[in-house]
Formats: C-alpha cells, sequence, structure tokens
C-alpha cells in the first residue's frame, strides 16, 4: 500500500508542474516515493467499508470488481456475524486473510491508514461517522441522505471541504444518461422559463404493532447501533426496518429526496441553494412503532418563482421521477432510463458549444476513484447532497409543525420561527456530542 499523505503530497507536487497544467500519472514512480526502486505490492487505491448491511454489501460487491484500481483491506460493523461474512468475501477476492474487521468506527480509523472508505449506515450516524472519517482525511464515497438533519449535513459538508478530501455521494442517478439529458435540457430552456416541478417519491412507509422487547442477539452491539439516538429496547428492528422510525430515518421521504429531489434541483440550476417557503401535510401512523409519514405531500416555492410539489408518488400525475413544467411543454425523467416529453422533438434538441453542460459521468464507482487520483470535483459532490437532502428534511419540518416556514438558504436558517429551528437538529444521546470540522 501507497502511504497516503505520500501519494496525496506526490500528486500535488505533480499538478504543479507545466503551467496551469495537471500532470498526473495512473501510475506513480516507485522511485517519487522513496522506495529505492522497488515497487510496492500494489499502487491500487485501498479502501476499508463502514456499515456492511445490504447497501454496504451491494456497493462492496461493486468496488470488489475494481480490482486493477481497488483494493478492499479492512471492514467495521456493529454486528459480528455479517462482518465474519463479509471477511470471507474480501478474502476470497483478495486470495488471502489479510482483511482486518472492526466492531468500533473509533478503532477502524485510529489503526486504519486506507486511501478511502465506503460507508452505508443507518441515517442517524451520518453526521458523526462521515465528519470523524473526513476528519482523517480519509476520502468517501457515502449513502445518501447526506444527514438526519440539516444541522448535520452542513457540520459534514465543512469537514469535507475543511480537510479536502475527495467526496461521492451515492445519488448515482447524476451518472445516469437519461436524468443528465433531461436537466440539461431543463435548464437550457428547451421547455422554456420554467414555473413548476413535480416530485414523486415511493409511496408510504409499513404499518407495525409494537413487538415487546427481545433478546439482543449474539454478535449485536446494540448499544452501538443506537448511537446517538435514544435508547431503546431491542424489538427487532435492525438491519432493515430502522428506515419507518423517527430516530433514525424519514421513512420514504428522507431515502429517496437525495435521488429525485437532486435531479429536479440540477434541473433547476438550483442545485446549491434551496426554496424559500415550505408548506405541506403528512399523514402518520396512529400507533405501532414505526412513525414515518405513510403519505407526504409539500410545496416548495424557490425566489424566482418556481413551485416544487414533492409527495410521495400515488399523488403525482406521473407518479415516480421528476417532472420540469415549462411555459413551451414539460420533460419527465424516471428510473429506468425512462425520459419524455409533451413533444418527443424537445428529446432530439442538441445542446450547443456556449450553452450548459452538466456534469458528464457514465460511471458512478469510476468517477469516484478517477477523482482520487486527480483530486478533481466528482459528480455528486457533498454539497450538492447537503442541499438535496435539506429540501425533505425541510418538508418534513414543514408537516412536523403544520404551518408554513420560511427559509434562508444562505444562512440556511429558518425566518422567524424559534421553534421550528429547534427541528434542524436533534439531542444526541450521552456521551455521544455533536459532529464539528
Amino acid at each position: 500500500m501507497i502511504d497516503k499523505s505520500t501519494r496525496r503530497d506526490f500528486l500535488k507536487r505533480t499538478a504543479s508542474i507545466a503551467t496551469g497544467v495537471l500532470i498526473i500519472p495512473q501510475i506513480i514512480p516507485s522511485t517519487a516515493l522513496g522506495m529505492g526502486g522497488k515497487l510496492p505490492p500494489s499502487d491500487r487505491i485501498t479502501m476499508g467499508l463502514i456499515g456492511v448491511g445490504s447497501q454496504g454489501t451491494s456497493n462492496m460487491r461493486g468496488f470488489l470488481k475494481r480490482v486493477k484500481e481497488l483494493q478492499i483491506v479492512s471492514a467495521c460493523d456493529v454486528d459480528a456475524h455479517k462482518l465474519e461474512k463479509t471477511k470471507k468475501i474480501i478474502d476470497g477476492a483478495n486470495s488471502n486473510n489479510d482483511c482486518r474487521i472492526y466492531g468500533d468506527y473509533r478503532e477502524f480509523l485510529e489503526k486504519e491508514k486506507v486511501d478511502a472508505v465506503s460507508i452505508a449506515l443507518p441515517d442517524h450516524w451520518h453526521g458523526l461517522i462521515y465528519t470523524a472519517v473526513a476528519n482523517k482525511k480519509i476520502d468517501v464515497y457515502g449513502e445518501k441522505p447526506l444527514a438526519r438533519t440539516i444541522q448535520e449535513g452542513r457540520a459534514i459538508v465543512n469537514a469535507v471541504q475543511k480537510n479536502n478530501i475527495v467526496w461521492q455521494t451515492g445519488s448515482w442517478q447524476r451518472s445516469v444518461k437519461n436524468f443528465r439529458q433531461g436537466a440539461e435540457l431543463t435548464v437550457n430552456g428547451r421547455i422554456g422559463k420554467v414555473l413548476r416541478v413535480e416530485v414523486g417519491l415511493p409511496d408510504g412507509g409499513q404499518g407495525v404493532g409494537t413487538p415487546p422487547p427481545m433478546e439482543i442477539p449474539a454478535g449485536l452491539d446494540w448499544d452501538m447501533w443506537l448511537g446517538p439516538a435514544p435508547k431503546v429496547p431491542f424489538r427487532g428492528v435492525c438491519h432493515v426496518n430502522w428506515r419507518w422510525i423517527l430516530d433514525y430515518s424519514g421513512g420514504q421521504l428522507t431515502d429517496w429526496a437525495g435521488h429525485h429531489i437532486d435531479i429536479a434541483q440540477w434541473g433547476l440550476g438550483m442545485e446549491r441553494s434551496g426554496p424559500v417557503e415550505i408548506e405541506g401535510i403528512g399523514f402518520y401512523p396512529q400507533e405501532g412503532l414505526y412513525n414515518v409519514p405513510v403519505e407526504y405531500d409539500f410545496l416548495c416555492k424557490y425566489a424566482n418563482g418556481v413551485e416544487m410539489r414533492v409527495a410521495n408518488a400515488s399523488r403525482q400525475p406521473h407518479g415516480m421521477g421528476t417532472t420540469w413544467y415549462g411555459e413551451k411543454g414539460w420533460i419527465h425523467v424516471d428510473r429506468g432510463n425512462r425520459i419524455v416529453a409533451s413533444n418527443p422533438k424537445i428529446l432530439e434538441e442538441v445542446i450547443g458549444e456556449n450553452e450548459i453542460h452538466l456534469y458528464k459521468c457514465d460511471d458512478h464507482v469510476g468517477n469516484f476513484l478517477e477523482c482520487i487520483k486527480t483530486r478533481k470535483e466528482t459528480s455528486a459532490p457533498v454539497d450538492i447532497a447537503h442541499r438535496s437532502i435539506s429540501v425533505g428534511l425541510l418538508g418534513e419540518i414543514a408537516m412536523t409543525t403544520g404551518k408554513k416556514i420560511k427559509w434562508n438558504p444562505e444562512t440556511e436558517l429558518i425566518v422567524d420561527n424559534p421553534a421550528a429551528n429547534r427541528l434542524l437538529y436533534r439531542p444526541y444521546r450521552k456521551p455521544w456530542t455533536f459532529p464539528t470540522a
């Protein structure tokens, strides 16, 4: 493994050669690293994993396909059984028994000297662990939504920018052609001035009673899983169904806001800003353990007058996805490479050389690895991820308070509403404290 600081120091020195031209070799000569001409076992990027549940395992398998560029060397999770399974997969891919495993991310960060980390955790852990990894100056592939609260999101952005790390959000729709095409046509005025936008996200959460307290499964560190969230008995909710409990997530709304709201703001040219007014309604379970909204519908108004309605799919005319409505027509995009327009000829339009060309990327993971080498911005940078989930979280606050809220995208504060401002963060259970850069 190439020492991380050495790799970066060399890249910075190399980048300064030639006036204004970035020259970075794909393979760093061992002589430049003071190794006396002796090649290291590999010049591949070294990666660790934090969180190896369903999404973490899926991401791991994707990274394991990049054997020429990347080697996974360590993993961390609060579930010992999942961790052992992960180690076997990684060791099998590496043809050795060397994968190091940890049950506590703090020990992982203290001992590991990796170039990058792939992180996939319940939302309530994002603020603490994303900032901790950034403060160790380790590049991050981090799952969306960026954070459970807006103030946590801002702390993450500050840590990433202060430490100058490469960040790629798992909002992979930004690296899919139809989403980029729809956003690019819209931002270049092919449907005229945009008047309104519809964003359809999945319908509701799940309903359930309140299971009795259960014995904590062997190998699961339940207290660590809860982390900064309130202390509660184990009731069988852990690796999957946590998404339907407000202490850990906002349900389908916050799960998907980082996808379709992200695309909507991309097409509006508002990806680094946000709305100024938000109001709406949510329908919450009246009983049972799960308490996220099963239906939600809120309206966002931007300073330029554009309105964006975000709702569960069955409430939207086009269902799932993003639809921009302009003076000259509309464009709708969704998964499955779906893109349709009010007039098919709109989709045949070519973006001119001097028009707005959005970030082009057709390989989300590959883009992250390439940016680790070049130190350039990725297709889904941290500040945009923050702005995307902020809209969903503001909708959650508006539904919770039952009032229209006025938002200042510059100060990231709710105007003239101290009670609503308190919902920009959630108290942490001791001994955990709010993250800082």
